[in-house]
C-alpha cells in the first residue's frame, strides 16, 4: 500500500479542519471568517491552528453580528472571492437568515442569471450535548425548504473531509451542517482522500426487509439499530441521505421498491419535518410498493430539555428505530 492510499487515524473535527486547510492552500481565494475562529481556534476547535499559518487575512475574526459577517460573506462571493463563513452553531443562523434567505439565495434569480455567490457556509447543529432548548436545535430540514442553495449533512469522515471543496467549486450558496455530537467521532481515512460528490444519497449497509433513512447525528444510531435488527431475524438497508437539498428521491425510491418498507429519522421535529416530505416523496412515487405505512421517528415537539435524561428521552434513539422498524415489519414484541 503506498504511503498516498495508506489509511490514517483522525476524528470528525481534524478531518474538516484539513479539509479547510487544504482549500486555503488550493486557492488563494478561500479565506474563513466567523466568529472565534481565529485566535480562539474555533468554538469546537475546528480552526485550531490556521490563523498561526495563513494569517489574519485568511482567517478573519469577526463581530458578534451573524447577519453583518454573513452578508459580508455574500459581498466578498460577489467580488469573486471564495468565502468559507463559520456560524457557531444553527441557532445564531436565524439572525442572519435575512441574508441567507432574501439575498444568497435570490440574487442569481434576481439578476436574471448575472450574478452568482459562491459562499459556504459551516455551522453547528443538533442536540444530545446539553447545551439547552437554544443551542440543540436541529433546523437544516427548514433550510431545505429554500430554493436557491444545496443544503449538506456529512456524517461520515470522508464526507467531513471531501465535501467541502465540492461545494466552494459550486457557483451556488452551500450550507453545510455539522452534527455537534460527530466531533469528536474516531475513525481511519485514506491519505489519498479529497473531494466527494454531493449529490447523491449513499447505502451505508445493504438489506432487503425494511429501508432506514436518516442522515448527520442519527446514522450513528441507526447503523447500530440496524445490527439490533439483523440479531431479530430483520435485514435493514440504511440510506444516508448526505444531501438535503437536492434530495437524492431516487436512491429512496429505488431502496423502498426493493424493501417495501421504509422507516425515516430525523433529529428534526416531526410536524414540518424533512421526514415529512420524505414520507410524501415515497407515497408519491412508490405507494403501490408499501407493504405497510411509512414510519418515523423524529425528536420529541418540545423545547430540547437541559436534563441529560430528559434531553436522551426527546432525541430519536436506538430503541425507538428499532421498535419502529418491528412495526412496519408487523412484529410487535
Amino acid at each position: 500500500m503506498s504511503a498516498k492510499s495508506a489509511k490514517m487515524r483522525t476524528t470528525y473535527r481534524e478531518a474538516i479542519r484539513a479539509a479547510i486547510r487544504e482549500a486555503l492552500l488550493r486557492d488563494e481565494r478561500v479565506f474563513l471568517m466567523g466568529e472565534d475562529v481565529g485566535r480562539y481556534g474555533g468554538c469546537f476547535a475546528v480552526s485550531k491552528g490556521l490563523l498561526a499559518e495563513f494569517g489574519s487575512e485568511r482567517i478573519r475574526d469577526t463581530p458578534l453580528s451573524e447577519s453583518a459577517f454573513v452578508g459580508a460573506g455574500i459581498g466578498a462571493a460577489l467580488g469573486g472571492m471564495r468565502p468559507i463563513v463559520e456560524i457557531m452553531t444553527v441557532n445564531f443562523s436565524l439572525l442572519a437568515l435575512d441574508q441567507i434567505l432574501n439575498n444568497a439565495a435570490t440574487i442569481l434569480h434576481m439578476s436574471g442569471g448575472l450574478f452568482n455567490i459562491p459562499l459556504v457556509i459551516r455551522m453547528t447543529t443538533g442536540g444530545g450535548r446539553q447545551l439547552g432548548a437554544q443551542h440543540s436545535h436541529s433546523l437544516e430540514g427548514w433550510y431545505a425548504h429554500i430554493p436557491g442553495i444545496k443544503v449538506l449533512t456529512p456524517a461520515t469522515l470522508e464526507d467531513a473531509r471531501g465535501m467541502l471543496w465540492t461545494a466552494l467549486e459550486d457557483p451556488d450558496p452551500v450550507l453545510i451542517f455539522e452534527h455537534g455530537s460527530l466531533y469528536n467521532m474516531e475513525g481511519e481515512i485514506g491519505g489519498d482522500a479529497g473531494a466527494v460528490e454531493i449529490s447523491q444519497a449513499a447505502l451505508r449497509r445493504p438489506g432487503s426487509g425494511v429501508s432506514l433513512i436518516t442522515y448527520g447525528g442519527t446514522l450513528g444510531k441507526t447503523l447500530q439499530a440496524a445490527e439490533v435488527l439483523e440479531a431479530d431475524g430483520i435485514s435493514a438497508e440504511v440510506i444516508d441521505l448526505r444531501t438535503l437539498r437536492p434530495l437524492d428521491t431516487r436512491t429512496i425510491i429505488d431502496s423502498v421498491t426493493k424493501t417495501h418498507r421504509a422507516v425515516i429519522i430525523d433529529e428534526g421535529w416531526r410536524s414540518g419535518s424533512i421526514s415529512a416530505e420524505i414520507t410524501a416523496r415515497i407515497v408519491e412515487n412508490a405507494f403501490y410498493e408499501l407493504d405497510a405505512p411509512v414510519a418515523r421517528v423524529c425528536s420529541a415537539e418540545v423545547p430540547m430539555p437541559y436534563a441529560k435524561h430528559l434531553e436522551e428521552a426527546a432525541l430519536p434513539q436506538v430503541t425507538a428505530i428499532v421498535a419502529a422498524a418491528r412495526q412496519v415489519m408487523g412484529r410487535h414484541g
